[in-house]
């Protein structure tokens, strides 16, 4: 497997690579339209609103249900991005409208940010949301042989966390493959390289410990399907991430689909998700066991 170089030549050049706020024209425009975009999701959807998974005060979630009545939707769980220290599930409903129109049920998930915590601690909140939705699966009608762990940016890197192998026994009641596809947009999965930019500040890890925390050191082992997608005017770092974790996940025997989007940003690349008929909206759908959308 050829060796894709993720940390560059120098700090200049690594800085560069992994700064996302920095490679779009208008950073707080783009916040604005996360949540104007949120907030109609929210107004037009059914849903549970903040219901804690865990004992921390960022341990909520969301749990959008489809507006035909269903016994067991599938369910995409959504983790947002935010490199670990910002954003919110609020802001993230933007993706769920085409989902829930083709009867998929949405989780939206809350958890501590950097520096408040380790990254340890919010990788083991989303994972305790996981075993959450499938100990509560029957009650709100999802079908636990059908979640699909899906997240941006930092969020992806928590998604595919959780398809990583070697944590389930942790949890009780939580089956054998609690995850049963991935969908990663813009995802960092190995940290090592950010331990010498400046996301070190709030993510204050060693390399030692950046490896024990990366999706690269725990490629799944189950045959689940995977979807990967990054923008074409991403930060260069961001790309090399998706294409190295894709090469690892090809290496396992897995099922990889790769979806570049050549006109999209690190953050209108979310936008997509929530089209309906979009060729993002529908690989999400095709992981969940549903039929695309026609165009």
């Amino acid at each position: 497997m050829t060796q894709i170089d993720l940390h560059f030549s120098t700090r200049a050049e690594r800085d560069r690579a992994y700064n996302a706020r920095a490679s779009v024209p208008d950073f707080e425009a783009c916040m604005a339209d996360y949540a104007r975009l949120s907030e109609q999701a929210r107004a037009r959807c059914t849903g549970l609103f903040d219901l804690p998974y865990g004992a921390a005060k960022a341990e909520r979630l969301d749990l959008l249900l489809p507006a035909a009545a269903q016994r067991s939707a599938p369910l995409l769980m959504f983790i947002h991005g935010g490199y670990w220290r910002a954003q919110t599930k609020e802001n993230a409903a933007l993706v769920a409208p085409a989902l829930l129109a083709a009867g998929a049920a949405v989780a939206l998930i809350e958890y501590p940010l950097l520096p408040g915590c380790t990254l340890a601690e919010t990788v083991r909140s989303v994972r305790s949301a996981l075993a959450w939705l499938h100990r509560h699966a029957a009650r709100y009608g999802i079908d636990g042989q059908r979640v699909v762990a899906a997240g941006s940016s930092a969020g992806a890197h928590l998604a595919a966390m959780l398809a990583a192998p070697g944590w389930r026994e942790d949890f009780v009641g939580l089956p054998e493959h609690p995850v049963h596809g991935l969908l990663c947009l813009s995802g960092l999965f190995d940290l090592r390289p950010l331990c010498e930019t400046d996301v070190q500040e709030w993510l204050r890890l060693t390399p030692a410990q950046a490896w024990r925390l990366s999706p690269l050191a725990g490629v799944p082992d189950a045959p689940l399907p995977v979807v990967l997608s990054v923008g074409g005017l991403e930060p260069e770092g961001f790309q090399r991430q998706s294409a190295a974790y894709e090469a690892a996940c090809r290496a396992r025997g897995l099922a990889v689909q790769r979806l570049d989007m050549p006109r999209c940003n690190h953050f209108d690349l979310l936008h997509e998700l929530g089209i309906p008929a979009s060729p993002l909206a529908n690989a999400a759908l095709g992981l969940l066991g549903l039929p695309a959308a026609a165009r």
